[in-house]
């Protein structure tokens, strides 16, 4: 009777864990984040950023802070994707010009904004045609892998360090259906576990 008690509770933990992971693979969000510190010798700014990407709408959004930079601010941008993660430096991915809403001419700020993916106008023709294999579709793909891979950043640069001052690169934060998975199988062991004993 106790090992029919078990299994009972075992298969309703499982129930919950499965039905979770059925709800986790639906989401339509991906979240990132971004520790900006200096790039070169001599840079002095931080800074912190999130970003995300809603698969149904195709939006990248972000929101991005700053302080302390050694120069003013001339323009901001997402880049793609290095050889390795987390180091080196490669071109302008999102978007040509500058970041929608850059405040230009400070030293520290904050600013919104964002951009369709399925908009050609958000890439640099240079990342579409190098890492999208020349469409949008591969652009969105490669952006969306640096990103997942931590090969993209965010740079801002400055009129004293115009090839970037701080940058930072990005970090995937776990969905919130993810961690609460691994939370109740967690638990599920735990309890199966202690009925052992």
């Amino acid at each position: 009777m106790i090992r029919n008690h078990l299994h009972s509770r075992l298969f309703a933990t499982l129930a919950v864990v499965s039905l979770c992971s059925a709800t986790a693979a639906h989401a339509t969000t991906s979240n990132w984040k971004f520790t900006l510190g200096p790039e070169v010798t001599g840079a002095t700014g931080t800074g912190s950023a999130t970003a995300s990407f809603n698969d149904a709408t195709n939006f990248f959004s972000y929101n991005v802070t700053f302080s302390g930079l050694s120069g003013l601010t001339t323009v901001s941008h997402f880049h793609c994707c290095t050889a390795s993660p987390g180091t080196g430096t490669v071109g302008v991915a999102v978007a040509p010009g500058t970041l929608l809403n850059t405040p230009l001419n400070v030293s520290s700020g904050a600013f919104v904004g964002s951009y369709d993916l399925t908009n050609s106008a958000s890439f640099t023709g240079s990342f579409v045609t190098n890492f999208g294999g020349g469409t949008i579709p591969g652009a969105t793909a490669a952006f969306l892998a640096g990103l997942n891979t931590g090969t993209a950043y965010l740079n801002i640069h400055s009129n004293v360090f115009p090839s970037g001052e701080i940058r930072g690169f990005a970090a995937k934060v776990p969905e919130p259906g993810t961690l609460a998975l691994l939370g109740l199988g967690l638990a599920g062991l735990g309890f199966t576990r202690r009925r052992n004993a």
